[in-house]
């Protein structure tokens, strides 16, 4: 019998899946053609059904798919290290979003986002984020340069308010400008072209309630629905949003939301720290979804997303950015994330088991696909999903007296251990180095730009 073709068969690799069945194939292998998965198995299997004229062997390497950075500032990422460097010397200013990271976002050029992205995008692919959920800055045209040249699959959006204290002047629009500013960039770059799923699109984006107008919050919410992009906001972050919402409409935010129709599946919650339990239950009716950022969000409060995860919220894992706590290595933040639950969850009831060994990283992986709005695309190596796939190496000393690659990939696997990573079955990273970018060259370009920015805004 003749093979079948495929453009890549990658072979003798452990395959956790993800899959709803949690398939494991200890010599597995995936047969990849037009960016999809179209066959998968043991080596054998595989390798006896398809040739293909790219193999890539994975031999000592876990295959995992693509993890999703659910919540991220492309136009924070030049102000790494900023907030802790000026704390040092004097007293930080509060609330640090508003006094430092809006004013810092405001003064960048399309340039200066062009070249956050190349730095953040190409950060991400080397740690295994292969999904980035932009949560909404200036000059989304260049994040999307930036996200092409990397070949990150990436939503990005524009920062949009209408209202709002302090805020600074070049942020804010009209009402009218806002909505016509989000559809700009969604028709822009859209979700869909030639009937397959765009590696990068437009999303919209609504900074926080507080700073966004109810008409400007209907009349997004709408338009994105009628394109089926996501709506990305920040939501139940801080405690003066609930009370802004309190007094504005006497209704807490999610309330509200549902109150005015927009808490749906088109909206995508950032952060949803202090959301109580029977909001969890609107999430999980609605079906809208959210995203559990772990650096920052037990600085706020007891974050329930566990619970939300189990009680079937469309949640991902987020980094927020870089101004919190620097780093992009989801699978480090998944990892705070179940010593924080467990903490939250466990502790309390003298459980110390409540947070399962898989759960924050299917939470990253599966979650975050399903939160973009690609649960049945993207989250899985199953046949029929996009091949976006992640090579982790078991050679690392972290690794080395583990029982099973499954246990090392769930308590240790770090991003310092991805080697390869595709994405659409693009090989986008080769031995730990992006191949669309000279990442030394955008780091020492990053390095002296941010300097001048520091400077001007400290």
């Amino acid at each position: 019998m003749v093979n079948q073709t495929a453009d890549t068969i990658l072979r003798n690799v452990h395959l956790v899946t993800f899959d709803r069945d949690d398939t494991i194939i200890a010599d597995g292998a995936l047969a990849i053609r037009d960016g999809v998965i179209v066959d998968r198995g043991t080596t054998g299997e595989i390798t006896g059904r398809w040739d293909a004229a790219q193999r890539i062997d994975g031999r000592g390497m876990i295959a995992i798919p693509g993890l999703t950075d659910a919540h991220f500032h492309t136009a924070q990422t030049l102000m790494r290290g900023m907030i802790t460097t000026l704390g040092r010397t004097r007293k930080l200013r509060v609330p640090t979003w508003r006094e430092y990271y809006l004013p810092f976002e405001a003064q960048l050029t399309p340039e200066d986002v062009e070249l956050s992205g190349d730095l953040a995008y190409a950060t991400m692919l080397r740690s295994g984020t292969t999904q980035m959920l932009e949560a909404g800055g200036p000059h989304p045209e260049a994040m999307a340069r930036a996200a092409e040249r990397t070949g990150i699959r990436a939503t990005v959006a524009v920062s949009t308010m209408d209202g709002g204290s302090r805020i600074p002047a070049s942020m804010i629009m009209t009402t009218e400008q806002a909505i016509a500013r989000n559809v700009e960039v969604a028709d822009a770059l859209p979700r869909i072209v030639d009937g397959r799923l765009a590696r990068v699109h437009g999303g919209m984006s609504l900074r926080q309630v507080i700073t966004c107008s109810t008409e400007l919050v209907t009349a997004v919410h709408a338009e994105a629905r009628a394109r089926g992009v996501k709506v990305h906001t920040h939501l139940l972050e801080g405690t003066y949003e609930i009370d802004f919402c309190l007094e504005q409409f006497g209704r807490r935010p999610i309330e509200h939301l549902v109150d005015i129709g927009v808490f749906d599946s088109t909206l995508h919650g950032a952060h949803s720290v202090l959301t109580s339990d029977v909001e969890i239950d609107l999430y999980a009716r609605h079906a809208a979804s959210a995203c559990h950022c772990a650096k920052g969000n037990y600085a706020i409060g007891s974050a329930p997303a566990l619970r939300m995860w189990r009680r079937g919220v469309d949640i991902g894992i987020g980094s927020d950015g870089v101004a919190n706590l620097g780093t992009l290595d989801i699978f480090r933040i998944a990892m705070l994330a179940r010593v924080g639950q467990q903490l939250i969850e466990g502790t309390p009831n003298h459980n110390r088991n409540a947070v399962s060994a898989e759960e924050p990283l299917a939470m990253a992986v599966t979650g975050g696909a399903r939160a973009a709005g690609f649960g049945h695309d993207l989250g899985a190596l199953e046949t029929g999903r996009r091949a976006d796939v992640v090579l982790v190496s078991m050679d690392g000393p972290d690794a080395a007296g583990y029982t099973s690659p499954e246990a090392f990939l769930y308590e240790c696997a770090s991003g310092r251990d991805v080697t390869t990573v595709l994405v659409d079955g693009d090989v986008v990273v080769k031995d730990g180095e992006v191949v669309g970018v000279d990442f030394d060259e955008v780091r020492a370009r990053a390095a002296a730009r941010q300097q001048q920015l520091v400077d001007a805004i400290a």
